[in-house]
């Protein structure tokens, strides 16, 4: 494979220990359970690519973004209490970003359209909360606390009527962000 071809799929190496020691296991794509590859992983390479890492097996739990970088302790570096258990790669989006954002579940409430970052809905659009959401173009991360801060989750094209579907009981979301090809 090319090495351009490479960079698009994306590429990250996870360890068994902190500071890339121990055994490792290379990905390439996504992972619903690295148990079956590591029996921990405390410490990653991501080379190429963006990625979201999750403390729980099938994408469930806590969400953290990886970009390019090192990873020696992520635990404390992120403030993860548990390892990471699965891995989802970023595709690259390259067009125009759109998602639109309701105040309540199901769509209800107050709307807004996005096509950029916004650091706090409530100064931008005087909403108090974000329930529900319809990401049309794009990928984007969302956080629970204004200026991109706080617990962290992946929304990918599709229709999110309801949070707590996910596993985001209680989560109220008061920024996003979109994920373009500066994550390289």
């Amino acid at each position: 494979m090319s090495n351009t071809g490479m960079n698009m799929r994306g590429k990250i190496t996870f360890y068994e220990e902190k500071n890339f020691q121990g055994r490792s296991y290379e990905c390439m794509s996504d992972c619903s359970d690295m148990t079956s590859n590591l029996n921990r992983c405390q410490s990653c390479r991501v080379e190429s690519g963006c990625f979201m890492v999750y403390d729980r097996s099938n994408y469930m739990g806590n969400q953290y973004f990886m970009k390019r970088g090192e990873y020696s302790d992520y635990m404390s570096m992120m403030g993860m209490r548990d390892c990471i258990k699965s891995c989802r790669m970023i595709p690259m989006h390259r067009g125009q970003f759109r998602m639109k954002i309701y105040e309540r579940e199901n769509f209800g409430g107050q709307m807004n359209e996005l096509m950029d970052d916004c650091d706090n809905i409530q100064e931008r659009y005087r909403m108090s909360d974000c329930q529900s959401c319809n990401v049309m173009d794009g990928h984007w991360l969302m956080y629970d606390q204004p200026q991109f801060r706080g617990k962290q989750m992946y929304m990918r094209p599709g229709e999110y009527r309801n949070f707590r579907d996910m596993g985001m009981s209680g989560q109220r979301f008061m920024s996003m962000k979109r994920i373009n090809d500066s994550c390289n």
